[in-house]
C-alpha cells in the first residue's frame, strides 16, 4: 500500500468522524423513538383500563336499579292479591328483607368495582412512571457515551495533529 499525504490522511479522519458522529446520531434517534413508543404503548393501556372502570361502575349501577325495579314489581303484585291484616304485615317483613339484601349486595358489587379498579389504576401508573424512568435514562446514558466518545476523539485527533506538526 502506497504512503499516504498528510492532507489524505486528515481527509480520512474526518470522514471516518463523520460517520461515526451519524451512527451515534442515528442511536440516539432510536433510544429517543424506542422511549416515545414504550410510553405510547402505557398511555394505550391506560385508557383500556380507563374503559374497563367505567364498564365496572355500569354494572355497579345496573346491579341496584334492578333489584330496585325487581322490589317494586313484587311490591306491586303482592299488594294486590294481600287484603287481610296479617298478610299485609308478611308482606312489610318480607319486602323489608328483600331492600336489605338488595342494597347490601349492591353495596358490596360497588365496592368491589371501586377497589379493583383503584388496584389497576396504581399499577398502571406506576408502570408508566417506571416506562417513563427507564426511558430518560437511557437518553442519559446515550448522551454520556456520546460525548465520552467526542471527548476522546478530539483528544486523539488533537495529539495527531500535535505529532504531525513536530
Amino acid at each position: 500500500m502506497a504512503t499516504q499525504t498528510t492532507t489524505q490522511r486528515k481527509a480520512t479522519a474526518e470522514k471516518a468522524a463523520a460517520t461515526r458522529r451519524r451512527n451515534a446520531a442515528k442511536r440516539s434517534r432510536s433510544a429517543r423513538k424506542a422511549a416515545q413508543t414504550r410510553a405510547e404503548a402505557q398511555r394505550n393501556s391506560l385508557q383500556a383500563l380507563a374503559y374497563k372502570g367505567q364498564e365496572l361502575g355500569q354494572r355497579a349501577v345496573d346491579v341496584t336499579v334492578g333489584a330496585a325495579a325487581q322490589t317494586g314489581e313484587r311490591v306491586s303484585n303482592a299488594t294486590r292479591s294481600v287484603t287481610t291484616t296479617s298478610g299485609r304485615d308478611s308482606l312489610r317483613r318480607n319486602l323489608t328483607a328483600s331492600v336489605r339484601d338488595a342494597q347490601r349486595r349492591g353495596a358490596r358489587a360497588r365496592k368491589s368495582a371501586q377497589r379493583s379498579t383503584s388496584t389497576r389504576r396504581r399499577g398502571a401508573e406506576r408502570s408508566v412512571t417506571r416506562a417513563r424512568r427507564d426511558g430518560v435514562r437511557q437518553v442519559k446514558k446515550a448522551r454520556r457515551d456520546t460525548e465520552r466518545r467526542a471527548r476522546t476523539f478530539r483528544r486523539d485527533a488533537q495529539r495527531r495533529v500535535k505529532s504531525l506538526r513536530s
